[in-house]
């Protein structure tokens, strides 16, 4: 399947290329069930308390122990490396190494407002541009975070990215 310049992996055994919010979801092991509203680890509350737990559970800082950050080894690390940063559902090296594409086009959030400045960001938004989650191992840790979005072309090559593919854990019928 092709849209608009960007490649969607399609393996034909299920596999794919995440939306943003499976990646936000593996990162936080918080998916919901069908019509439950999302909470983040350690949350017991919904509405407003929730979105408090999630942010919260997103933006500490990440140490060196947990992530390849801040070009301190100038490259990816091996697959497996870091289980002091596993997410708590196992997922490995969802931050550091290399920014992560998603499916999902590069838009607004609820609420958005233009910040340093318009052309940061709005000018961008629309379905030619995905969205990069994770960081690499190029940039500062700030941007190592989740909460932290970037988003370019898909077929840029001058960032340091990568991919990793999703399945279903529900069995598809035949």
């Amino acid at each position: 399947m092709r849209r608009q310049g960007f490649h969607f992996i399609n393996t034909g055994a299920g596999s794919y290329v995440p939306r943003r919010f499976l990646f936000i979801a593996a990162e936080r092991s918080a998916v919901p069930p069908a019509g439950q509203p999302f909470r983040g680890p350690g949350c017991t509350q919904a509405g407003s308390r929730a979105a408090s737990c999630r942010k919260a559970a997103s933006v500490a800082e990440p140490e060196a122990a947990q992530a390849n950050l801040g070009q301190q080894f100038l490259r990816p690390a091996p697959a497996g490396s870091y289980p002091a940063g596993a997410a708590p559902c196992g997922a490995r090296q969802l931050i550091g190494d290399v920014w992560e594409w998603t499916s999902s086009d590069f838009g607004p959030y609820p609420g958005f407002t233009a910040w340093p400045y318009r052309e940061y960001s709005e000018v961008f938004f629309g379905p030619e541009y995905k969205v990069l989650r994770g960081g690499s191992f190029a940039v500062s840790s700030v941007a190592c975070r989740g909460t932290f979005r970037n988003w370019d072309y898909p077929i840029r090559r001058q960032i340091f990215s990568g991919f990793r593919t999703a399945r279903s854990a529900v069995a598809e019928p035949a």
